[in-house]
């Protein structure tokens, strides 16, 4: 067995060598990594070693998220058929052996979901297969991660061609006009579902698009509601899900989004694998606390009636806006991103509290639209780079303040000390 291994590699290295400088080579050398652990080594120079690299990074995340997709096929199945049962006057609750954890359920959750995994990997790489012909570069491994959030952050019944257009907007402009992986200022995947919801706002909103719609299953050709909780509060009404229901995810809502609880362990995953930054996930929590408290002093002090279409999601409890919708999913998954957010450590704990912040304040204030995370990462994305100027500039100043207060300023300092003035100027 190995001996068929060494010869395929043999072979391929073969017609990689053979490709070299030509139009071909970065699609082919794209094919080769995905099978092989790259060849290449540094030559001159010091260097640090290290069993890590971009693909190995990437394809940890994805194990991160491979728990909340297995959990996405049996909720979309259970969400469906529990839907209909309400139609029918006879709703269901959650038994997790008998009747959520079903071949049934399993089954029409892949056939649903699976189509949206293959064209959101399929299209999104293939539009970087071209961009590495054209430009002449390597295919970088940045798509691995995007191709699978995709499908997490959007309704089940998404048609196929609207996701292969956002997916071509998502990465040619989110993305290869910034020059590729690691040059890009917007999460590519955010920058996608922005583009849905935009372009296709009937699609991405409403109580009909949380539930997968089937006229063959249902036997009508009346769509069944699948109303989430937010939307729900957004107008003011009750939900009849438990708290339970929320944490662990057997509610309506975007495929992948649901669960807190797959999304937490998915998090804590990728913090002990020092992938994604724990500063940006506490500080995200506290900041939408912080303003899940504000809005319900603001409820409790009857600054707004019961009759304002805000009070429903102002008196909602303050911890509860982590549990629902896809808060959770974009602090974990998406805010890390460590290419788009911040770089700096107290740039972090700003930058997280921030997109906590304004989650739950577009929440409010858009009973149309009541889940904002995406807009508020896509927000800072945009100032991440400005928040980690001014920290960096404020240590300057500390250092200068520093040195000045020094009671003697070796001549080497006093250098220093000029460089730096000049560096604020």
């Amino acid at each position: 067995m190995s001996h068929k291994k060494l010869t395929l590699k043999k072979r391929l290295h073969i017609i990689k060598h053979s490709l070299r400088g030509k139009k071909m080579a970065p699609a082919f050398n794209a094919f080769h990594t995905f099978l092989f652990t790259p060849d290449e080594t540094t030559h001159s120079g010091s260097h640090v070693r290290g069993a890590d690299d971009l693909k190995r990074t990437m394809n940890t995340v994805i194990l991160a998220l491979l728990p909340v997709l297995v959990f996405s096929f049996f909720n979309t199945g259970y969400q469906f058929y529990a839907a209909i049962d309400a139609a029918n006057g006879t709703p269901r609750t959650v038994d997790l052996f008998g009747n959520f954890l079903t071949w049934e359920n399993f089954w029409l959750g892949f056939t649903q979901v699976l189509p949206l995994l293959i064209v959101s990997y399929g299209v999104g790489l293939l539009v970087e297969f071209i961009f590495a012909v054209i430009k002449g570069h390597e295919v970088e491994e940045g798509y691995l991660v995007t191709g699978m959030l995709v499908p997490l952050i959007v309704p089940v019944d998404t048609p196929l061609w609207m996701l292969a257009v956002a997916v071509v907007f998502g990465v040619v402009i989110g993305k290869e006009v910034f020059g590729g992986t690691g040059m890009n200022i917007l999460n590519p995947a955010l920058t996608i579902r922005a583009f849905l919801f935009f372009a296709y706002p009937t699609w991405m909103s409403g109580d009909k698009v949380w539930v997968h719609q089937a006229v063959e299953r249902t036997g009508t050709a009346d769509a069944i509601s699948g109303e989430t909780i937010l939307g729900s509060l957004a107008q003011n009404a009750s939900y009849s899900y438990s708290t339970a229901d929320m944490f662990f995810g057997f509610i309506p809502g975007s495929v992948g989004e649901t669960s807190a609880f797959l999304i937490l362990l998915g998090g804590l995953f990728l913090v002990f694998s020092k992938i994604a930054s724990w500063r940006i996930m506490l500080s995200a929590v506290i900041g939408a606390l912080v303003m899940g408290l504000i809005f319900n002093g603001v409820a409790d002090m009857g600054w707004v009636g019961e009759s304002s279409r805000f009070y429903g999601l102002m008196s909602f409890d303050f911890w509860k806006h982590l549990i629902v919708g896809g808060l959770a999913f974009g602090i974990v998954y998406m805010a890390t991103d460590p290419v788009t957010g911040s770089q700096t450590n107290r740039g972090k704990w700003i930058y997280g509290f921030l997109i906590g912040f304004i989650s739950v304040m577009i929440r409010v204030f858009n009973p149309a639209y009541p889940e904002g995370v995406f807009l508020a990462i896509l927000l800072m994305n945009v100032f991440a780079p400005t928040i980690d100027h001014y920290v960096i500039r404020a240590n300057v100043r500390k250092r200068l303040k520093r040195l000045k207060n020094a009671t003697i300023l070796p001549q080497a300092d006093a250098g220093k000390m000029e460089e730096l003035q000049a560096e604020t100027v």
